[in-house]
Formats: structure tokens, sequence, C-alpha cells
């Protein structure tokens, strides 16, 4: 998977309209790699890195506790539909929330109407509930591909052009930068990332992500970097964020150095791993990373978030939620099946206490345990796609298609 880095790729003094990145080219894992920063709209991160959003994840709480570990970065909230926020859907609202100190406000949307896009853009900058701005394409949910939405938007480029030209034309008068994250397409043989880049770029979005992987791929297998090369030598004129395998803090360094690309989006290294993004802040700026924790300090960032989980939407519902958290934070540590059966039925934070009572909190984690995969391991998946979609002659026909998909019955997707 290894690719060559392009010497002519450099970081320093890059600058693309609202965001910018500045530092020297990476070199090899083991050698010191210099201080680098990263913008957003008015915004200096201390590194280029970028929390992804995740349905049921990437609440408040979550990015408090990312936060108190690399306060200086981009922590972005769960996709939320443009539809459900025009029409002021209750739920949607309340997961737009952001902590009084929370800056910059990042929110996924996702939409397949470039009106409805645009009018959800506007409403959101001019009630000034939020600083930036990314757009869903990589949404691999069958009832949304189906009809040719989500990750299926950017096999009919012209209708991804203009759901971006909605965003981006509503966000400006704000200055809310607007970014775009999206796959590799939705199979081997149909691939989008380089074309959807290279619309994004004529669009005047402020950054691109990919995840490396295809929809059909979902998360099995081993994210493809050497996409993420081919799109950063694509289109070179905006930063490109990569996504995809990124478990601990060199891994980061490795994929910027491999492929070239200006910064990094983080998903699931981080479940149960908080403290990543302050290791991912030390590896980029030539600092020493830390050693791996021992299980009681995970169960200090354990409990702590679960307290703020339960200030957040109550206890009841709380623990339920939280459940999941659990798994992800004990992952690679010798707990045992039973302490795990216990962390998995938790009502309380209360019994939550008690579990972490009865574990011994200067075990290590195992070799190797840093690199267990948290969150979706599933797939490949089969695609579900409108019909005709996959002959070869109707994919030629998509390349100028603007018709707006019927996201009216897959509004649950934002949670409204």
């Amino acid at each position: 998977m290894s690719v060559p880095r392009q010497t002519s790729a450099s970081h320093s003094s890059t600058e693309i309209g609202p965001t910018s990145f500045a530092g020297d080219a990476l070199l090899l894992p083991d050698t010191v790699v210099p201080a680098m920063t990263f913008q957003i709209g008015a915004h200096e991160l201390s590194a280029p890195v970028v929390l992804a959003p995740m349905a049921g994840v990437t609440n408040a709480p979550f990015r408090e506790m990312c936060r108190r570990f690399a306060p200086g970065l981009v922590y972005v909230n769960e996709m939320v539909m443009a539809t459900p926020v025009v029409y002021g859907n209750e739920k949607t609202s309340r997961m737009i929330s952001f902590a009084p100190g929370e800056n910059p406000r990042s929110l996924q949307l996702y939409g397949s109407d470039p009106e409805i896009m645009g009018r959800a853009v506007a409403m959101l900058c001019d009630a000034g509930r939020v600083d930036h701005i990314d757009i869903n394409f990589g949404c691999p949910a069958a009832k949304v591909t189906r009809r040719g939405g989500g990750a299926a938007v950017p096999a009919r480029p012209e209708l991804l052009r203009a759901i971006l030209r909605a965003a981006v034309s509503n966000a400006s008068p704000y200055g809310v930068p607007v970014t775009a994250k999206f796959r590799m397409g939705l199979f081997d043989d149909w691939l989008t990332h380089i074309r959807t880049g290279e619309v994004c770029a004529e669009e005047g979005v402020a950054a691109i992500a990919l995840h490396a992987r295809t929809v059909q791929q979902h998360y099995s297998g081993d994210a493809r970097w050497e996409a993420i090369a081919e799109l950063k030598q694509a289109v070179g004129s905006i930063p490109v964020l990569g996504n995809g395998d990124i478990w601990q803090a060199q891994d980061a360094v490795r994929m910027m150095a491999e492929t070239g690309c200006d910064g990094v989006v983080i998903g699931r290294g981080c479940l149960g791993r908080p403290w990543l993004f302050g290791d991912l802040v030390d590896a980029l700026s030539g600092r020493e990373v830390k050693p791996s924790r021992n299980l009681g300090e995970v169960m200090d960032v354990l409990i702590d978030h679960a307290r703020l989980l339960v200030d957040h939407m109550g206890e009841n519902h709380a623990m339920r939620d939280f459940r999941k958290h659990t798994g992800w934070y004990i992952s690679g540590y010798p707990v045992g099946p039973e302490i795990r059966r216990r962390f998995s039925m938790i009502k309380s934070i209360m019994e939550l206490e008690d579990v972490i009572a009865d574990l011994d909190l200067t075990a290590e984690i195992v070799a190797g345990g840093e690199r267990i995969k948290r969150g979706h391991t599933n797939g490949p998946v089969k695609v579900s796609l409108p019909a005709g979609w996959l002959d070869g002659h109707q994919r030629g026909q998509l390349l100028d298609d603007t018709t707006v998909p019927d996201d009216g019955d897959v509004m649950a997707l934002s949670g409204g």
C-alpha cells in the first residue's frame, strides 16, 4: 500500500480560500516531524486533524472528551439531514448542539436536493449556529443509495455540482467554509473520487476528505491509501484529507508521508480512545507520543465521559447509550468476559462505578491491543441502486443527470 511521496507536494504556505495549511513535508515515521498548523475559516488549529462525524457517537459529550486532550482541532457533530433542518424538526434541532466554548462549531449535512441544501445552509448560517459545514457524499445506507442519494450522488457529477454550489453560495456571505467528504466510489469498477474532487475544487469547496474505501467494501479489508495519493495529485488546488485505518498516531504520520495528503480525518480509531487526538497533535508536531494508558487511566476517562453524557441526556437514556462506549474503552485490556458482560448491562452511574471497583486498574493493554478495530467492521455489502444504474450505457447517461432523489421517507437518518 506504500505510495511514493511526491516531492513537489510541499505543505509550506498552501493557501486555499478560507482554509489554509502550513508546514514542511513529512518524513518517514521514525524521523522528526516539524510543527504544522491548519486553518479553517478564521480558526487556526493545532494540527491538521479532524474528527469524523459518527452517528450516535460524536455528540457534545464525546467532542468534549476529545477536546480535553487536544483543544485546538476540528470536531464535527453528528450528521443531520438538510430536509428536517429546513422544516424545523425538533429532534434534529436538538442534535445541532454545541458546548458554550466549542470553537469552531462544525456540523455535517446530508442532502441530495440542491434547493433544500441551500436553504438548510442559509438557515444555519443566518441563525449563527455553525462556523463550518461539511457535506456528506459517502452515506452507504441502502434506503438512500437505492434512490440515488448519499454515496450514489458522485456517480452524477452535475447533481453533485448543483448541491455544492447551493451550499457554498449560501455559506459564503457568512464567511462559513464548506468542506466535503466522500468515498472512492460505489464499486471497484466504478470509481468516482477523482471527478468528485475536481467538482469540489471547481465549486469553491474549502477542503475535501476521502475515506479510502468503496461503498461495496464498506468497512472491510484495508483502506486503500493509494487512492488518497491519486486524489491529492489530481486535485492539488485545495487541501485533501485522508481517512481510513488510522488507529495510532504514527499511522497519521505514515499516511501523510506516503500519500502527500494535507491532513487526516479520524473515525473509528478514536472510539473509546479520545486521547488519540492528543497523541496525533504530539506526533504531527514532532513530539514524543505518550505510551499506552493503563486501565486505571482509561477508567478515569470512561467515568468522566459517562457523567458528561448523563448531564446531556439524563441517566436512563445516557447509560443505555454508553454501553457501546464501555466495550470500546476496554478493547485490548485483559478484563475477562464477566466484566465485559456487566459493562454491557449498566443502568446507572453507580453500577458503572461498581464494575470499575472490581477491576485491576494497573492492567496494561495487550500487545497489539491499540490496533483492535472498533465500531463497524462489516463488509463487503450489497450496494442498492436505482433500476438500470448498473447497465454500462446508463452509467454514461448519469454524467449529466441532475434528477433529485426522493428523500422524503429517510429523514430518520438524521434522527429527525
